[in-house]
């Protein structure tokens, strides 16, 4: 029994750290090297936006961490309504670091917000996500 269950778990093991899907795998720490790290900028994603909240309500959230020069919440094309994200840009990279420390979590309007640094829009080329195969969930 002590074997059989030993060869369970040795096996169970050998799958989860396939290498296959290891390098697949998604990381949120920030990487050991400078090379791969994106560009910094002064651009916040923020989600978990409630429907009630405004641009002037998100600036106003944010002000306090710097000079905000633009904010933008995504809209539904159809329906009006917020889609629960924008984006918030300082002029200054070290505001959006202090920014994105002090509110990431906090709430909102009573939502908790999710805070990263936006991405580069690279027009024309598809976003590609790497995901985790169903079966090691």
């Amino acid at each position: 029994m002590k074997k059989s269950l030993m060869r369970f778990i040795a096996a169970r093991a050998s799958t989860i750290v396939d290498s296959r899907t290891y390098s697949s795998w998604r990381f949120y720490c920030s990487p050991t090297s400078s090379s791969t790290r994106p560009p910094p900028n002064g651009k916040l994603f923020v989600a978990g936006l409630s429907w009630s909240v405004d641009e002037k309500s998100l600036k106003d959230a944010f002000s306090s961490f710097g000079h905000v020069s633009e904010v933008r919440i995504m809209y539904d094309k159809d329906t009006g309504r917020s889609r629960g994200f924008g984006f918030v840009h300082f002029s200054k990279e070290d505001e959006a670091r202090c920014a994105k420390d002090a509110m990431d979590g906090k709430a909102l309007l009573g939502r908790p917000l999710r805070i990263s640094f936006a991405l580069e829009k690279i027009r024309g080329a598809p976003v590609v996500v790497p995901r985790l195969p169903n079966g090691n969930a």
